[in-house]
């Protein structure tokens, strides 16, 4: 929003920035800290924004693994009212921009609002010197996508996408095995999702119910389209519109996908295509549907070059309760779990779910014949928000900083744009740019709302 001068938001927080200089060193626990104790310096002050979801555990996992929460952040302080009492002595904030202007102990700070805004949260903080911590998917738009990547790497801060399961020992023991060779090159793979578990393929409400007292609106909206208040936005299913978020593959696939991305070793696909099974009466409600918010079900076929010795690779996502056809492998008695993924090999196939867990070589007597191979990865200890915190204070990176988790996030999106053209996308990953369709290129980086910037 802009302020009584006009200056909009990021004019407001780049200026503080460049004021303020908030970059910071956290001085070793053994300099002021007694030998078994905790220093000062050690204990990181960490803001919550967007904490009546999966915020809340974030904020908790941080407080577990040592961290002080200093400020919480949430546009309805009824719907965030557990967290506020858990930590009473975290300041309160409505607005994130007040919160980083006024309070100057941040370090760092979890961004766990609904898509639409996260773009906008982090980069403020990451502008102020703040390390963050971004829930899944990192953006809603590609565009956004980027730009926090590039962000990180010029402010120097620690990176962290929510996708927990990535600091898993199963994500490491399955890059192994097909590092390995345990089922050949591979050059196809096929993942699914349970997911949508909310309503899809809807059309905007036309009532105008009356914006309840405890929920600032305006802020909630962000940088999205001006539109009125209805609870069919709030304060979850907001997954299903486009403006807010990114559908069943934004919600699933930077978790089912993740391990996929690590073993493959995969970067932009060059072209995408999807389709979505649906039925309406008129070609203008598909129409508009389409452009409101995302299908009950899809799939989306994307395309990745070869990658050093590694073979080009048809990815294929499902979502909406459809699933793949199960391979001829698998034994009769045995199913496909709700999410999963299948790696076909050229000696082999691996039936796996999310993040590797319970990972086999198909059928079960290949798998018993396989020897394992020694471990060549270093596991994680600590929790995901533990294993950034470690990072906010060393200057390593933790295991999904933006230079991976922010290129997974854009090929994930992609989807979302094939899937709205619905026709076969090109891609330049580096001009950011859809070749064949320019048309397509409006949803790589659609306008904010006036006051807002990025």
């Amino acid at each position: 929003m802009a302020d009584k001068k006009g200056m909009n938001r990021r004019e407001f927080l780049s200026g503080t920035a460049a004021a303020t200089s908030l970059a910071f060193t956290i001085v070793p626990g053994h300099v002021l800290g007694g030998q078994g104790q905790t220093a000062p310096s050690d204990k990181l002050n960490v803001a919550g924004v967007g904490i009546g979801g999966m915020g809340k555990n974030n904020v908790r996992n941080c407080a577990k693994g040592g961290a002080n929460i200093v400020a919480l952040c949430d546009v309805d302080w009824d719907y965030a009212e557990d967290v506020f009492n858990e930590f009473p002595d975290a300041e309160k904030y409505k607005d994130f921009s007040v919160m980083l202007e006024k309070q100057k102990d941040i370090d760092a700070v979890i961004v766990a609002t609904p898509d639409h805004n996260h773009a906008v949260v982090a980069m403020a903080a990451m502008q102020m010197g703040k390390h963050v911590y971004v829930q899944k998917p990192l953006t809603r738009t590609v565009y956004e996508a980027r730009k926090l990547t590039e962000a990180g790497r010029k402010y120097k801060v620690a990176t962290q996408m929510g996708n927990q399961g990535h600091s898993s020992d199963t994500v490491r023991v399955l890059a192994e095995w097909i590092w390995d060779g345990a089922i050949g090159n591979i050059r196809e793979v096929q993942a699914w999702t349970d997911r949508p578990i909310w309503p899809q393929g809807l059309y905007r409400p036309s009532e105008k119910p009356d914006i309840p007292d405890t929920l600032a609106w305006d802020l909630w909206l962000g940088p999205s389209p001006n539109r009125p208040y209805h609870p069919a936005y709030l304060p979850w299913v907001w997954r299903d519109w486009w403006d807010f978020g990114t559908g069943a593959i934004g919600d699933m696939a930077c978790h089912v996908l993740d391990v996929v991305f690590f073993a493959l070793k995969l970067g932009a696909p060059d072209s995408i295509e999807a389709r979505s099974p649906r039925i309406f009466v008129t070609k203008d409600l598909v129409k508009e549907s389409m452009q409101e918010s995302a299908p009950m079900a899809s799939v989306i076929h994307s395309h990745f070059p070869a990658r050093g010795d590694m073979p080009a690779v048809k990815l294929s996502w499902y979502d909406g309760g459809m699933k793949p056809p199960t391979p001829p492998e698998l034994e009769k008695e045995r199913n496909l779990p709700d999410n999963g993924i299948i790696f076909i090999g050229d000696k082999g196939t691996i039936l796996s779910g999310t993040y590797g867990e319970g990972a086999r070589i198909i059928p079960e007597t290949k798998m018993k014949k396989y020897k394992l191979p020694p471990k060549t990865l270093p596991r994680i200890k600590v929790s995901h928000e533990e294993n950034w915190m470690q990072a906010c204070k060393s200057g390593e990176k933790p295991s999904s900083h933006f230079d991976y988790s922010g290129p997974m996030t854009e090929a994930v999106l992609l989807g979302n744009v094939a899937l709205r053209m619905g026709k076969k996308i090109e891609w330049d990953a580096e001009k950011m740019q859809v070749t064949n369709l320019p048309e397509a290129n409006a949803l790589i980086n659609p306008p904010y709302r006036a006051g807002w910037a990025l």
